[in-house]
């Protein structure tokens, strides 16, 4: 015979049913296992504060456990593949990455410079010192760090309406501008996949118009927005400057009187800096098969930039081109990155007065070509396909950038992006769940038509955290479940209407007071239409949080399950007892039944509840039962 799983209670289910909304007393043959309920007094009464403690404690622990190499792991990650370095299989492979990202990052660095605003010999200092400090505080062994083009836009579209690239203020605020980005760096900006394809896309666009003064032979004005751009290329005129030679020198970042204005494009650059650095080098650790530690990670870029900050360099961060490259050049560890900086600073010291001969157009096709991979299609059409939805957003977010500028496409993508997040947290998925034949499993009658359910009662998941955005969208959905039922599907005692409503609440991960508060007044107004709430499955948190709220009390204990098929077995044989109720009309109490009578009855219980389950009109013969099935399943003829 099928245990029934329920909460204890200071009363047996068969009085304790006495208060329920039918005042039908319960069957007593179905054999009851009590599960404790724990409440407020025999559990901490600050679950979080002590879990944070633990969690500290623990971590602390970690800490002491820990041996000096560890330490030295901990905060030089470069060590822990200086201690395996293999000299004759990895330097060579190494050498010839690291060379070949630097002889690529020279001319790109100078390009890229030259899109943010500033002089080229920024750009060759900015792939400077900040690779050597990487390779030192720096996760990944193949992640290419320095100028890139998205980067170069921001700082070029946000500095150009605070100061003249020509002015000697404009080059100190992008310098600035990067010791700010390396604070900020370790602050993860969760932005939405869409938005960011969708940003990238509008703003290579962008990028590749603002270099066509260098195809074109005369300027065009600098910025963010396509319109703008497309006009000046038509009324632009011509001008070209020289390069410095010799490495850059320590000095402190100016103006930080202007570093209030700077915060929401450091926030946004070091957005896009922590997308481009941890995606690829995560990429990059899978293929090559070692742990990224994204802590770790953001340490290092942020430390790159504040370091490089005090040696002229601009805003860096991972190129997606030039990690590549390093990849595919078989670059092992981040010596690679050491070479790179080397070249680099052999340019600077020996071969600027060569770059002054450099054709503009041949740097602004650098820009281009390096742009072009960002404008994601194939992206757009992968949306369309999959999700009308992200598509939209995409669609929203490249158009905006476009035409409004990379600020407002940005917060307009953001923007869209917390709207389609709130609308779904407030209109959360919930379904009707119904029996899987031949299992006592419960599952959406939408996704499974095969699934039935029985008169009476309706059974309802809810996917999502109850919270005071979706509660009131809910109370209307359970409303309608109560109205609109689909009866084609369903089994056991026909009945007029619901009598017990069943919340399935294992998805449920959080409730709050005024979640609370709206499935109190849920509860009066079933009960005031005779219906009554069943709980099943609520894990610790939540089922704490009712506990704590009197909700378990007000529901009553006899009413939370371990299973639904336990509350449905429940439901059933009050159901059943409503309509044998309805149609005997003075039955005799058990104590005034003799032994044969009471034992006949609990017999017919038995069977009465199988028919139930079963869907069957007439009671089961058990020849016909499947040993295999669950007890008390049988099988139609």
């Amino acid at each position: 015979m099928e245990i029934t799983y329920a909460s204890p209670s200071s009363q047996n289910l068969s009085s304790s049913s006495q208060r329920s909304s039918s005042n039908v007393s319960m069957p007593a043959a179905r054999p009851v296992k009590v599960i404790p309920l724990q409440h407020p007094e025999t559990t901490s009464s600050s679950s979080a504060a002590s879990s944070f403690g633990a969690s500290v404690s623990k971590r602390i622990g970690n800490f002491k456990r820990m041996t000096w190499i560890q330490w030295i792991e901990t905060f030089l990650p470069c060590s822990r593949w200086i201690r395996t370095y293999k000299w004759r299989e990895y330097f060579q492979v190494d050498l010839m990455a690291g060379t070949t990202v630097g002889i690529m990052l020279v001319p790109q660095a100078m390009s890229y410079a030259k899109l943010a605003g500033l002089q080229p010999i920024y750009g060759l200092y900015s792939g400077f010192v900040p690779i050597f400090v990487y390779a030192i505080f720096g996760s990944s062994r193949q992640l290419a760090i320095g100028p890139v083009a998205l980067v170069s836009l921001l700082v070029s579209n946000v500095l150009g309406g605070i100061a003249d690239s020509s002015d000697e203020s404009y080059t100190e605020l992008a310098i600035l501008l990067a010791l700010m980005v390396g604070i900020f760096e370790s602050i993860m900006g969760l932005l939405s996949h869409a938005v960011i394809s969708g940003f990238t896309t509008a703003s290579a666009i962008v990028i590749a118009l603002s270099q066509a003064k260098y195809f074109l032979g005369y300027d065009v004005a600098r910025s963010s927005k396509i319109v703008p751009l497309i006009k000046s290329i038509i009324l632009g005129a011509d001008k070209v400057g020289d390069i410095p030679q010799g490495l850059p020198n320590f000095s402190i970042p100016k103006s930080f009187e202007c570093a209030m204005s700077l915060i929401p494009t450091a926030i946004l650059i070091t957005g896009v800096a922590i997308l481009e650095s941890v995606g690829i080098a995560k990429a990059l650790a899978a293929k090559n098969g070692y742990e990224l530690d994204s802590n770790q990670e953001l340490f290092g870029l942020g430390v790159a930039n504040i370091l490089g900050s005090f040696f002229s360099a601009y805003p860096t961060t991972g190129s997606f081109s030039r990690s590549a490259v390093n990849h595919e050049s078989g670059a092992k560890t981040g010596l690679s990155g050491v070479i790179t900086g080397i070249i680099m600073a052999c340019a600077l010291l020996f071969m600027t007065p060569l770059f002054e001969h450099i054709p503009q157009c041949a740097l602004a096709a650098i820009v281009v070509s390096a742009v072009m991979g960002l404008v994601d299609y194939d992206e757009a059409i992968f949306l369309w396909h999959v999700d009308k939805k992200d598509f939209l957003l995409w669609t929203i977010t490249s158009i905006t950038t476009l035409f409004l500028g990379i600020e407002i496409g940005v917060l307009v993508g953001v923007g869209a992006s917390l709207a389609f997040v709130i609308h779904e947290s407030a209109n959360p998925h919930i379904a009707i769940l119904g029996r899987l034949p031949g299992t006592t499993v419960y599952r959406n009658t939408q996704q499974y038509p095969e699934a039935y359910t029985y008169h009476g009662i309706v059974i309802v998941r809810i996917d999502a955290p109850i919270y005071f955005a979706n509660i009131s969208f809910l109370k209307d959905r359970l409303r309608e479940y109560e109205v609109d039922v689909d009866r084609s599907t369903r089994r056991g005692p026909e009945v007029e209407r619901i009598y017990f409503v069943i919340l399935e609440m294992a998805p449920v991960t959080y409730i709050d007071s005024s979640a609370v508060q709206a499935l109190k007044d849920l509860y009066q107004e079933y009960k005031s239409r005779d219906i009554q709430i069943a709980i099943s499955n609520p894990n610790h948190e939540v089922l704490l949080t009712l506990s704590k709220s009197g909700v378990v009390d007000l529901i009553g204990k006899e009413w939370y399950f371990v299973r639904a098929h336990d509350a449905v077995q429940v439901c059933l044989q009050h159901v059943q007892s409503l309509k044998e109720t309805a149609n005997a009309p003075y039955p005799l109490p058990d104590d005034k039944l003799s032994f044969l009578q009471r034992l006949l009855k609990s017999r017919g219980e038995d069977l009465s509840i199988a028919e139930l389950e079963s869907g069957a009109q007439r009671p089961p013969d058990f020849k016909d039962t499947d040993p295999k099935l669950e007890p008390l399943l049988y099988r139609k003829s």
